[in-house]
């Protein structure tokens, strides 16, 4: 019996197609190359969750499609095999190099928000971060915003020097989606350890914008 495909899943998709729905997502699109079958997020997780087993390869037609909901399941299949808990590191890798080397093709925030902590940040705990510093210093905003995401996964673990100097390089970053994931990264970081938070925020604080400063004060309340 043939496992999960891409064509399989691009029939899911369409046979769960709303008009109504399409047109509420294309509003919160931020690419003009991209297409919109118009699927429920909730119905586009189940359909991955279904196709969880996808090979890479799949995988990987997702990725290069147009379609907005297609790069959605192929995002959260990297990111449910991600989770799995005998995931070897092998398996680990092959996951973390697939989402690199399409990485022009994660391209909202939706995108790197629901795979990156996990299918790149996971990857990275016990091995040397530079990729990171590099998207952080990209002049892709998608790419910035995915240097700080990855690093939640790396927050939660208790180490905090790496993430601590992405927030660093990226407070006074101009666009909204890499600020709003600066102050998500600093409230994970104040939950671990109060104090470095304090102590970032009053150096840099006045840098963020007014909604990643919210968010990062979050923690200490």
């Amino acid at each position: 019996m043939a496992g999960p495909t891409a064509e399989s899943v691009r029939a899911a998709l369409t046979e769960a197609a709303d008009e109504a729905e399409r047109a509420k997502i294309v509003r919160r699109t931020t690419d003009d190359r991209t297409t919109v079958i118009g699927v429920r997020m909730g119905t586009v997780f189940a359909i991955a969750q279904a196709h969880a087993a996808m090979g890479l390869g799949e995988v990987d037609r997702l990725l290069v499609s147009d379609a907005y909901e297609e790069r959605m399941v192929a995002v959260s299949v990297l990111d449910f095999q991600a989770r799995r808990p005998r995931i070897t590191g092998d398996e680990r890798r092959a996951l973390y190099e697939l989402w690199m080397r399409r990485l022009d093709r994660i391209d909202t925030w939706d995108y790197i928000d629901r795979s990156a902590p996990r299918v790149v940040g996971l990857y990275l705990l016990d091995r040397p971060r530079d990729v990171l510093f590099d998207l952080a210093r990209s002049a892709d905003r998608w790419h910035r915003r995915a240097a700080v995401v990855a690093a939640y996964s790396i927050i939660r673990s208790g180490d905090l020097d790496d993430p601590l100097a992405l927030c660093e390089l990226l407070a006074a970053d101009p666009e909204r989606f890499v600020q709003t994931a600066v102050g998500t990264a600093l409230r994970e970081i104040g939950y671990v350890d109060r104090a470095r938070l304090e102590e970032f925020l009053d150096r840099r604080g006045a840098d963020l914008i007014a909604e990643a400063l919210r968010t990062a004060r979050t923690a200490l309340r």
